[in-house]
């Protein structure tokens, strides 16, 4: 059972890990399967860190690791299909923003998974290069030069598409490792 410190840390990173459930997955369907999987295996676990930092790294390992279970399992790389979110985009928002909106959406999906799976820890989730480095056991450096070449393949997929003009990603001043 999880103890308040626990449970605080898990409600802290609940809606950044279900962003990396959705980008990571082909639907929102299989998205929240493998939320409430990770979910389910934190519950259970022995022990979990107490560190805030640490904590956070093991949550987003421990899904990572099932999503790589279940790609394993079913033998194939998810197809990205993003039809069924259009009517979510356009309510509320003015039409330059849903076609921005479907642009990176549809540009993202067509990243490998690797390209992916890097955007997904430090620009939607938020994590340093280092954090993202100790997570996929690889070094600082190969993080930033991931990022840097899946970032441009982003924008080549964008510029690809008709009548998408793509801007240069705004470059964020925290990524070598500082909490803000």
């Amino acid at each position: 059972m999880l103890d308040q410190t626990q449970q605080a840390l898990l409600m802290q990173t609940r809606r950044k890990l279900f962003g990396y459930a959705c980008a990571l997955c082909e639907d929102i369907g299989a998205a929240e399967d493998l939320y409430q999987d990770t979910m389910l295996r934190v519950m259970t676990a022995r022990m979990m860190p107490e560190e805030s930092t640490a904590c956070r790294l093991w949550l987003f390992r421990i899904m990572r690791n099932l999503w790589i279970d279940r790609l394993r399992a079913e033998g194939r790389l998810p197809d990205f299909d993003d039809n069924a979110e259009v009517e979510e985009l356009a309510q509320g928002q003015g039409d330059d923003q849903v076609v921005n909106a479907l642009a990176v959406r549809q540009a993202f999906g067509k990243l490998s998974k690797a390209h992916r799976e890097i955007l997904a820890l430090v620009d939607i989730c938020g994590f340093s290069y280092a954090e993202a480095a100790e997570m996929l056991d690889v070094a600082p450096g190969t993080i930033m030069s991931r990022v840097s070449r899946a970032r441009a393949a982003l924008v080549v997929k964008m510029q690809d598409e008709k009548n998408v003009i793509a801007l240069p990603l705004r470059r964020s001043a925290r990524r070598l490792g500082e909490r803000g």
